[in-house]
């Protein structure tokens, strides 16, 4: 299978750098992961969850510290299954408590890295695993796509179900409440599904520029759109953009994949902030 794929890419994209088997599996990637980036980037950036997804990045690393240190559990399992309680937790706390949520994300991100960076340097193992803060989107393998490709499926599946009520919570959550919305299942599930992203993630795209991808390409959207379809298509197709062009420029100049795409992430986010006024009516 996934040579028909390598030779139906060589047919339709002839291109030098997709000689090399990882840049493919590379290419590939990006496809798949890069639009669910865009796709939730929007309701990360009109819920205002910068801050909250930033910390998931954290929770991740925490998860990961924990699988390795129990030695019997894949790193991943454990990654992605703290990642969820992780998520579920803050978004409980925070619905519940009346201290800022700011203040409670706060606290979890810098216990949750914390703790990460703790269990990670026991026994001095903490350097084998740094290569979690940086990322390699170039050592993706055949497998990993298929999981990517499974939680691809399952998350435009979940957007579809969940949209228009998140749609609605990121507008007024009283709003929301009071069209009988269950506002704190509805922010759990969507923490659960950002959080499931940002754990399968954040080997190939790295810890300290995660979040990054999960708030650009929809502030850039926001900076030129006037509805929701097009705020939607456009953060999807810059993510997209991004995603590929950040790969091919990577490859050409020796850097880092993961802030290689940020970076041009940002650029169409200054870019689209000097066009504002020219869209935005």
């Amino acid at each position: 299978m996934i040579e028909s794929i390598y030779a139906a890419l060589a047919w339709i994209l002839p291109f030098q750098w997709l000689d090399h088997v990882f840049m493919k599996n590379a290419f590939l990637a990006i496809l798949l992961v890069t639009p669910l980036f865009g796709l939730l980037s929007t309701m990360v950036v009109s819920n205002r969850m910068a801050f909250f997804s930033d910390s998931l990045g954290h929770g991740a690393f925490t998860g990961l510290a924990i699988g390795v240190l129990l030695g019997g559990v894949q790193p991943l399992l454990s990654l992605v299954v703290f990642s969820i309680v992780f998520s579920l937790f803050i978004t409980y706390i925070k619905g519940k408590s009346s201290t800022s949520t700011d203040t409670i994300i706060g606290v979890f991100s810098s216990t949750a890295i914390a703790m990460g960076l703790m269990l990670m340097s026991y026994g001095g193992g903490f350097n084998k695993f740094s290569a979690y803060l940086i990322g390699d989107l170039l050592s993706i393998t055949p497998t990993e796509l298929g999981a990517l490709l499974l939680v691809f499926v399952l998350v435009f599946a979940v957007w579809g179900l969940i949209f228009n009520r998140l749609l609605v919570i990121s507008i007024n959550t009283s709003f929301a409440a009071s069209r009988g919305i269950k506002t704190m299942w509805i922010e759990m599930f969507f923490a659960a599904v950002l959080a499931v992203i940002v754990a399968i993630s954040i080997q190939w795209v790295g810890l300290l520029i995660i979040n990054s991808m999960l708030v650009l390409p929809a502030a850039a959207a926001r900076n030129v759109t006037n509805n929701v379809k097009q705020y939607h298509i456009l953060s999807v197709a810059i993510a997209l953009f991004s995603g590929l062009a950040g790969l091919i420029v990577s490859y050409y100049c020796n850097m880092a994949t993961g802030a290689t795409i940020v970076v041009v992430s940002a650029g169409l986010f200054f870019l689209t902030l000097l066009l504002k006024p020219c869209f935005v009516r």
